[in-house]
């Protein structure tokens, strides 16, 4: 404790309470991680789920991050390469743990707000009680920064245990990992006294599904293939409980638009979406 500075003459500080007392929560009753599965698109009750984590800040990110990766969607492939099949989340796990821990260690501990991770069918946003450093503004979060930790000594033992890198970087990590993931930017905002980052679950958002103007099989067939590695024709079929012919002409309208792609050939062939960069 005395290496970490965690220690005012023989007392604990407020960053030593965080981080290692069995109940932080006694002190600071805010200091916890609200987590909402939201049904839809729109924060509305009733809510799929809604979990609260206290103990101490690592216990605390690890819980947040282990509620959003069992509540995404995390397909997984065949064993045509190997004995064991591929799953991929949805969601980069990496990115996902840099936006909650930032958030923990940022955060604003003098605000009776909790952090909130508040995961929609499209997208995940995670607020964080407090703003950005003054020297620091929304558009300098995607280029070179400096690290300016608002709670320094959290940072120091976060990046200890390796849960962050103390570099400034952190934000152009998750940015680059949602690219490699052919998922959309992630978007950095103040909102109501909070800072707010949103991942995307998919690059194709309503938004851009609105511009296609595809029919509901169609939409249908999307939703299945964010769950499942691919779609055949006789997998639409049996969705949308249309015929082989129509099934086709709809799978074909989604590769024209680049939606999806076809693979293989003659009774081999199938869908599955388009991975973008």
């Amino acid at each position: 404790m005395t290496h970490l500075n965690l220690l005012c003459g023989n007392k604990p500080t407020n960053s030593a309470v965080l981080l290692f007392c069995v109940n932080p929560q006694r002190f600071f009753n805010s200091a916890e991680v609200k987590c909402i599965h939201c049904h839809n698109t729109e924060y509305r009750r009733p809510f799929a789920s809604l979990q609260t984590y206290g103990g101490d800040i690592f216990l605390q990110v690890d819980q947040g991050r282990d509620f959003v990766l069992s509540k995404i969607n995390r397909p997984v492939g065949t064993r045509d390469t190997g004995i064991a099949a591929p799953a991929i989340y949805e969601l980069p796990p990496e990115a996902l743990g840099e936006a909650i821990v930032n958030a923990v260690a940022h955060r604003d501990y003098h605000s009776n707000a909790a952090v909130e991770l508040r995961l929609f069918s499209d997208r995940l946003e995670i607020w964080n009680p407090g703003h950005l450093p003054s020297n620091l503004t929304i558009d300098s979060l995607r280029s070179d920064h400096p690290s300016v930790p608002n709670n320094p000594l959290l940072a120091e033992s976060l990046y200890l245990a390796r849960y962050i890198e103390k570099a400034g970087s952190g934000t152009q990590t998750m940015i680059n990992l949602c690219k490699e993931a052919g998922l959309p930017e992630p978007v950095f905002e103040q909102r109501h006294g909070s800072f707010v980052v949103t991942l995307w679950r998919h690059w194709l958002t309503d938004q851009l599904l609105a511009e296609y103007n595809l029919n509901s099989r169609q939409l249908q067939a999307i939703d299945y293939l964010k769950s499942n590695e691919r779609i055949a024709n006789a997998d639409y079929q049996k969705l949308s409980g249309v015929n082989r012919k129509t099934a086709a002409r709809d799978l074909d309208g989604l590769v024209e638009r680049g939606i999806i792609d076809r693979i293989g050939e003659k009774r081999g062939i199938h869908y599955v979406l388009r991975h973008r960069k």
